[in-house]
């Protein structure tokens, strides 16, 4: 059986979360511990994820994570995402990450981090499921989507020469 759907564009499911960090988030350093940045990274990529294949969609990979200065206790963490690429059942999503100190609404977000999450689509049984196809809207969005393809294409020869790595091939 074949599913067939109607191509979605990114402006679709990009979503834009914010949250306050607190010190109970803080690291040895005095700074948001970075976990908790991949933590809210990936809840906003699984909103795009859901919003893209219309149902429940699971993480598959964390394709990279750039920390590019820190986050610190009481700034506002904004998450932006949208999806970069979809294949059969699988999607990329890019999630920026940017902070405003919380008490002062004069100063410029910092970029702090970007990310690449990989999610599959699955079904009541936990199986995948197709997805629908990405329809690109801008030359960005075409942009975002060929970079997509170049990570998906390292990530499968990676996992190529790991395997017959291990076969000794």
């Amino acid at each position: 059986m074949t599913t067939t759907f109607e191509a979605r564009t990114p402006s679709y499911s990009r979503i834009e979360l914010a949250t306050v960090s607190a010190r109970a988030q803080a690291n040895l350093l005095g700074n948001i511990h970075g976990g908790e940045i991949v933590k809210v990274a990936d809840s906003a990529a699984g909103v795009v994820a859901q919003r893209h294949s219309g149902g429940p969609a699971v993480t598959a990979a964390l394709d990279e994570m750039a920390f590019l200065e820190p986050v610190r206790v009481g700034d506002i963490v904004r998450t932006f995402a949208q999806i970069n690429w979809a294949g059969r059942s699988s999607m990329e999503i890019g999630v920026r990450v940017e902070t405003q100190p919380w008490d002062d609404a004069t100063t410029e977000s910092r970029h702090v981090a970007s990310a690449y999450f990989v999610f599959v689509a699955i079904d009541a049984a936990g199986s995948a499921r197709p997805v629908p196809p990405l329809q690109p809207e801008t030359e960005d969005d075409e942009r975002r989507m060929r970079e997509a393809d170049i990570r998906r294409a390292h990530r499968l020869a990676s996992r190529a020469a790991i395997e017959a790595g291990r076969s000794g091939l």
